[in-house]
This record gives structure tokens, sequence and C-alpha cells, in this order.
């Protein structure tokens, strides 16, 4: 009934024909719904409304391989939809399946010598808004191969800002996941990132923001964040940030600065990472941009990232505190010669005496990331031995202080609870057995004292 509905309808009939003809038709049909989803809004409505099949057949069509010279045209389309209408489409996409479309498209697109830069930005950028929609981008892309694509092109194109950032932001999606994150740093990405963010520049500020992004997501896995600290990258993220609290007088650029200190928060949650943070002043260099920053309170976030990171860092040390860390003095009243309580008095302000094995069993960090990451499935039918559902074990036993017999003695003053019920003759002062009344019937009527 409309222009729409109409090509779209060629479209489906040009995906079950393979004629010769076809692909002039796919181009042609193709060219005619992008210039309609770009110039007329009712078009993009009856794209995307409810019950409307038009991405279902989008998808299909690059499903099939015959029709890779339309891809750029569809991809186009899909693209438009989701920038005019927002992200709400983008689930839509990933329940009909097209995060593996557009994965296999990205694929066979890298292995084409001639493969169009426009194509490529327009991949990444689909890729970027419908992943978060889609819990298993980062498996999907591991298996399909997909992985090191966008961290090629980087490093190819590092100076094309244009493709880095598309790039940049699919990466971001990717190290959600922590097995890509650890492959991604075995590949280089973590000296790559430290590349493009620098010293304060006005200049290319959202590839600055996405490539912190990236940088404190992938410094999540320990591995990466080893590896950064082995690199001396702790000194360089507090030179960074130092830089752009100091030239961002105006406070324009908070989300930046929230991002170094976001690194910086990463890569101290392994010990390494403390001792190096400690060794590079990071606690005065964070203690004296805190201080700088109470008085604007857009700056909270701030600080309240390096008030976490100053918390993490602090040595710990035991009770009683000797030493000017402490407010109070806890003097013990007899102090051994020689012993550990000795040795802690003895040992200087700024050494940490409490053991931290927080990182001791991080060899087999991967091997157990995967191993979760393929039981994902197995865990909703997962069943716990260990709990009891017989309720009569769970009800608590009772067990009496003392036996039966010692316990009859008592008898006598709670006739109430014996089974025996006896009346007591007044005459006789002695229990004569209770009869009932054969001929009684109905109610017993208590009578009141006036009646007695």
């Amino acid at each position: 009934s409309s222009r729409t509905v109409f090509l779209l309808s060629q479209l489906e009939k040009i995906n079950l024909d393979s004629a010769l003809g076809a692909s002039d038709n796919a181009r042609y049909v193709t060219s005619k719904i992008l210039h309609l989803v770009q110039s007329q809004e009712k078009t993009r409505k009856e794209m995307t409304s409810k019950g409307s099949t038009g991405i279902e057949v989008i998808l299909s069509t690059l499903e099939v391989k015959s029709f890779n010279f339309c891809s750029y045209g569809l991809i186009a389309v899909l693209h438009f939809i989701i920038m005019k209408c927002g992200g709400r489409r983008a689930s839509v996409i990933v329940t009909k399946g097209g995060t593996q479309i557009l994965l296999q498209l990205l694929l066979t697109a890298s292995k084409d010598s001639t493969s169009n830069e426009e194509l490529m930005v327009l991949l990444h950028t689909l890729l970027a808004k419908i992943g978060p929609k889609d819990k298993k981008i980062g498996m999907k892309a591991r298996i399909n191969g997909a992985l090191n694509i966008s961290l090629n092109l980087v490093k190819q194109n590092l100076h094309n800002i244009r493709l880095v950032l598309p790039c940049l932001q699919v990466l971001r999606v990717y190290s959600t996941n922590s097995v890509n994150a650890v492959s991604l740093g075995k590949n280089g990405v973590v000296e790559l990132l430290f590349k493009i963010i620098g010293p304060f520049s006005k200049k290319n500020t959202s590839l600055m923001k996405v490539a912190l992004d990236t940088l404190a997501a992938l410094l999540k896995s320990k591995t990466n964040a080893r590896r950064a600290v082995d690199r001396g990258y702790v000194q360089v993220l507090l030179t960074i940030y130092v830089d752009w609290h100091s030239h961002d007088s105006r406070h324009r650029y908070m989300l930046i600065r929230k991002g170094v200190l976001q690194c910086i928060k990463s890569v101290t949650n392994i010990k390494l990472g403390r001792k190096a943070f400690i060794d590079a002043n990071g606690m005065k260099i964070l203690y004296n941009t805190s201080q700088e920053c109470l008085a604007v309170r857009t700056l909270d976030p701030l600080v309240n990232t390096s008030s976490l990171i100053m918390r993490k860092c602090f040595p710990k040390n035991r009770l009683p505190l000797p030493t000017i860390k402490s407010a109070f003095r806890f003097q013990l009243p007899v102090i051994p010669a020689s012993g550990p309580v000795a040795q802690l008095y003895n040992l200087p302000p700024d050494v940490d005496d409490v053991v931290d094995e927080s990182d001791d069993n991080d060899d087999a960090e991967t091997e157990s990331e995967i191993e979760t990451e393929n039981d994902d499935d197995k865990d909703q039918h997962f069943k716990n031995d260990d709990i009891e559902t017989d309720i009569n074990k769970l009800k608590p036993r009772q067990e009496l202080g003392r036996s039966i017999e010692e316990l009859k003695i008592y008898e006598r003053f709670f006739p109430e609870l014996s089974e025996n019920f006896q009346e007591w003759d007044l005459v006789s002062k002695e229990p004569k057995p209770f009869v009932p009344d054969a001929n009684l019937s109905g109610p017993i009527v208590v009578p009141t004292a006036s009646e007695e």
C-alpha cells in the first residue's frame, strides 16, 4: 500500500532470485530504500513500527553472500535508522540475529584488499551501538575471528581519527569480556592505547575519552594490569592526570580526568599496582588535586574516585600503632623484648605490615574465566545438593534435660497435664474417678454466683 512496502517486497523477491540481472535490481532497490529513509520520516516510522518486517528483510538480504554489492547501502539504512530512531531499535536487530550477520560482514570485508573505508566505519558504528544490547557479542566476535580486526585497523590507521574512533568503541564493547581483554592485551592493545592518550590537548577530546574508557576496561584484567605496571604506565597515568588537572581551569573536560582516574583505579586492584602507585608518589598527587577540587561541586566524582584509590593503596597496619599514622596510641602493658609485637614496633612508618595475599592465585585467571563463560548456560539448571529439602529433618530435635522417671515426681503439681483426669472428693480428701452422667444432654451450663 506504500512505496516502502513495495520496495521491501521487491527486495524479498530478489533474495530468492539467482538470475544474472538480480544484481542490478538489488542495487536499484537498495538505493531507493536508502533515499526514502534519509529523506522521509514517514518511511523511517514504517520501517521501525511494531509488526513491520523491514529490518528482517534487510538482515536476510545482508546474509545472502551473493549480494555483497548492495551491502553498503543496506548497512547505511540500518545505520541511519539507529541514529535517527535511537537505541530502541538496536535490541530488535540483536534479537533478529543482526550481531552475527554484521560480524560476518566485517570478517568478509577485512579479507578484501580493496575494502571501503566508509563501509568499515559504518560496520563499526553499528556494532558499537548494538553491542551493549548483546551480552554475548564478545564471545561471538572471538568465535568468528573478528576480535583482532578492529585492533589491526587501529594499528594501521592510527592517525585516521574518523576510522579509529568507531574501532575503539567496538574494542571497548569487546573488553567487557575478560577473556577478550586478556587476548587483546597479548596482542599489544595496552601499549597502543597509551600512544593515543597523552598530555592536555583540546584536539580529539572525544577520541581521548573513548580511549581512556577502553583502557580502563582492559586494565580490569589482572594480566593487563601487571603488563601496564611492568612498563611503568602508572607513572604515565599520574603525569597525564596532573597535566589535565592543571590546564583544565574551567572544568570542561571532567570526564577525561575521571577516565584517567578510572584507569588508575583499575590498575591498583593488584598488589603490584598499589606498590607502583605509592612509589610514584601517587598518594600525595591525588591528595593535593582533591584538595583543589573540593570547592567545585561538579568535581565531586573526581574527589570520590581519588578517595577510593587512596584508601585502597594506603598501607595497612595492625593495632597498636606506635607511629604518626594514628591519632591514638595503644600502649601494651608488657612488651616482650623479642617477638612479633616488638618487631611491629620497630618497623619504619611507611612499611605495610599486613600481608597482602590478594594476588596469589592469579595464574589460573584466564582458565577459570573461560570455564565460567562456558558454564553460563548450565548455571540455570544447577541444583545444589547441599541444601536440605526434607522438612522433618529441618525441624530441631527437642531433648529433655532430665529423664522421664525423674520428671514424674512433679506430676502431682500439674494434674492438668496428665491424661487421667480425676475429681477431688472434699469429704475424704482423696481423688475419685470421674464418671459422666449418661442422661446428661445438651450444653453444660455453669451456674453463676447468685444461683449458687
